[in-house]
């Protein structure tokens, strides 16, 4: 019997791409330099896989993603030809964009369907810190906080899945994982957990960083198109 669901959390629960460019925005709404926002998002998220795999493979020890963020903002203002124009508490301060990311529609009303009946935590790669102020910002309905920081690893290492179903207390197989993308899944249900495929279309936008998964690529245990669904077909309502 499932007792809780874990949830991948940028491009799963919140929009990055829409949030990360918002953000740049008003930060450079007022500068001398014309920023395309959406290229800055893009840019910069381009370098989130590359930079943690350094620590998958066991080439760098565990740096939290705040940190591995602000590296890769560093190199991603560089690249835009902006590393002058932004002075050390306006990278601080830009970083913080991944803590005020846009939820998805349908994500707080599914989450909060979802929570009559089951615990609920982001299985993520951002850290505790992040994940806390991003729900804060988000009104995301957590009872926990697991991922990454809980295995000092990032997915889809499998360690981090099992950390966090050891983390509340359960084996693996009482623990669902929702995602919108196949390879987390994939890693999940290979740890030994049940797995939720949602649909998110609209995540990568027409940008050059990735594509969506428009449909699941295995039988998961469950397939649907929002966390409203989701929460019907685990008896949640919603």
């Amino acid at each position: 019997m499932i007792e809780a669901l874990i949830f991948d959390v940028f491009g799963t629960v919140v929009d990055w791409r829409t949030g990360v460019a918002r953000e740049v925005e008003a930060f450079f709404a007022d500068s001398e330099h014309r920023v395309d926002s959406i290229a800055f998002a893009d840019s910069w998220r381009a370098k989130y896989q590359p930079s943690m795999e350094q620590i998958r493979s066991g080439r760098r020890g565990y740096t939290v993603l705040d940190v591995l963020h602000r590296e890769n903002l560093d190199a991603t203002l560089a690249e835009l030809g902006l590393d002058d124009a932004v002075d050390n508490e306006g990278r601080t301060r830009l970083n913080r964009a991944w803590e005020k990311l846009p939820p998805w529609p349908d994500a707080v009303s599914g989450l909060e369907a979802l929570h009559g009946r089951y615990l609920l935590a982001p299985c993520s790669n951002g850290s505790i810190a992040m994940m806390a102020r991003l729900a804060r910002s988000a009104g995301l309905p957590w009872d926990a906080i697991v991922g990454a920081d809980i295995a000092h690893d990032y997915k889809p290492q499998a360690a981090v899945y099992r950390a966090s179903a050891a983390a509340l207390g359960l084996a693996p197989e009482a623990v669902m994982m929702v995602a919108a993308h196949n390879f987390d899944l994939a890693a999940a249900r290979e740890a030994g957990l049940k797995t939720a495929f949602v649909s998110r279309p609209e995540e990568y936008g027409d940008g050059p960083v990735g594509k969506p998964d428009l449909a699941p690529s295995d039988d998961w245990e469950a397939v649907v198109p929002d966390f409203r669904a989701l929460a019907r077909q685990m008896g949640a309502g919603g």
